[in-house]
Order: C-alpha cells, then structure tokens, then sequence
C-alpha cells in the first residue's frame, strides 16, 4: 500500500516511518511533486490537518494522511495551541519559540501542559481524524539534542527526561504523534 504523508518537515518523516509497518510505503510530498506550501488556515489543529489533507486529494488526486500538532500550556490558556509552529513569528524557528515560551511562563508554578496531535487520512472520498495527546510539563530550561520543535522542555508525565532525552523509540511509543498514528495503522490494518 502506497501512502501520501503530506509534510515537508522530515524530522516528523522519520518519526512516521518508525512507526508504520513495512507494507506501508510512505511517500513524502517531493515524491509527488508537491512543492508548495500546503494552506494552514483553520483556527483549529483538527482543521489544519484535514485541510492539507483534502488539499493534496483536491490538488493531485492521492489518498493521503496529514497532521497538525500543538503544545497547549495550561497557564496560558492553551497557547501557542495551533500557533505552535510560528509562535515567535512568521518564520518557523524553534529556538525562538522555546524562548518565547520560556519568558511567558517565567517562573510561574503551573507549568502542565499537553501535545496534541490530529491525523486527518483521506481515503475513498471520506476523511477520517485520529487523535494522541501526550500530557506532561514544561521544564524551566532545555534538556537533550534529539528530537524537533519543543521537544527539549516537554517532559511527558511519569518520565524523568524530556522528548529530546529520549531515543526515537521511546518518544514513539508514549509520544502524542505515536499515539495518533497508531490509531492511524489500526484503521488501516482493518
């Protein structure tokens, strides 16, 4: 079975293919030739997910899965939330967005916090959503090399090190992005 992962972020390709079993083949959007910017328009992680979803069915004809993931912070109302991405500004920058978020929360003591992460898989003109979240806390400063995004100051709840201590395979298994794409690989499997 071929299957259209539409992400540019190869970080998050690498996360998937660890995840799904071999008779998937993945294929990325340079693999189809997608070049530009999938539209991330929606108010909503769930909407953001099936609109690049329906947008590689609308635009080249592929059954396709697309994610969207957030850090929802308790104490701040659930932001960066769908912002997550550019929430030190336009550009996509990790580094600045863990700062920014460093300086909100400052030293408050509420630090509990979530990873949301939607799946949206087109698939015979319907669309289907599949949701992990990963409860935990956000650290008063960085922790680890591996990983992406707001890995080094996520420390999920019952764990003593943040994703970005951890190997691939145990941020897989507890992760929220692992948990969605599991449901993801049952649907499938049926």
């Amino acid at each position: 079975m071929h299957l259209v992962f539409a992400t540019n972020n190869l970080n998050k390709l690498k996360e998937v293919q660890a995840l799904v079993p071999e008779y998937i083949k993945l294929l990325s959007l340079a693999d189809i030739n997608c070049n530009e910017d999938i539209p991330e328009t929606m108010n909503t992680i769930e909407g953001n997910a099936m609109q690049k979803a329906n947008y590689i069915k609308t635009h080249y004809g592929h059954d396709c899965f697309a994610d969207d993931t957030g850090l929802e912070v308790e104490e701040l109302n659930g932001d960066p939330g769908v912002h997550s991405a550019r929430y030190a500004g336009v550009e996509r920058n990790a580094d600045d967005n863990i700062n920014k978020l460093l300086n909100e929360l400052g030293d408050n003591t509420n630090r509990k916090a979530q990873f949301k992460t939607v799946v949206a898989l087109t698939r015979n003109d319907r669309i289907y959503t599949f949701t992990g979240i990963c409860s935990g806390e956000i650290t008063k400063k960085r922790y680890g090399t591996k990983g992406f995004g707001y890995d080094p100051i996520f420390k999920p709840n019952g764990h003593h090190q943040t994703f970005a201590e951890m190997d691939l395979r145990t941020k897989n298994k507890i992760g929220h992005r692992g948990k969605a794409v599991s449901q993801l690989v049952e649907f499938l499997s049926n």
